[in-house]
């Protein structure tokens, strides 16, 4: 997080918006510290909720829901099970987030802290692009990306 801390150093953060989850609320406390931003938490922002797979690693998955989990892998888009989220359920509640922050703090640079999936979610959104193409949408830990302008309706992604 000090990497990416030194990386948004003068990028004039205002707030930082984080998922409840605790390693992401605590990765955006960091970045709180070093940036002399405030954090506040956002439920949008959390991981999409796939209540039966919490706490289980990959391999779990893969022994307990095998009927499952080679449809998140290869078609994601097409993941639908009761009690669970899908791509496109997260995507509209990530946008709706992203889209009242803006309002609540126009011209401001702000801070997302937010999951994996979450985040490609809104990179496909902004990009233009159908939740088929989750997978192509590459984001490693402690990637920024910047959003900025409108240009018919979409936003410009930049990798920092």
């Amino acid at each position: 997080m000090h990497q990416v801390g030194k990386r948004l150093r003068d990028k004039n953060i205002a707030a930082i918006y984080s998922s409840p989850t605790r390693r992401t609320l605590e990765s955006a406390e960091i970045l709180g510290l070093l940036l002399n931003s405030p954090v506040s938490i956002l439920a949008e922002l959390n991981e999409i909720n796939i209540p039966h797979w919490d706490g289980l690693t990959k391999d779990e998955i893969r022994q307990q829901y095998d009927e499952q989990y080679p449809t998140w892998l290869s078609a994601p888009q097409s993941f639908k099970l009761l009690g669970c989220e899908t791509l496109q359920q997260v995507q509209k509640r990530a946008v709706e987030a992203f889209k009242q922050v803006r309002e609540r703090e126009p011209g401001q640079n702000l801070l997302l802290v937010s999951h994996l999936i979450v985040l490609r979610c809104l990179v496909l959104y902004f990009q233009g692009l159908e939740t088929k193409d989750f997978r192509s949408i590459q984001i490693d830990n402690g990637t920024i990306l910047q959003v900025t302008g409108e240009a018919k309706g979409k936003m410009s992604v930049s990798f920092l």
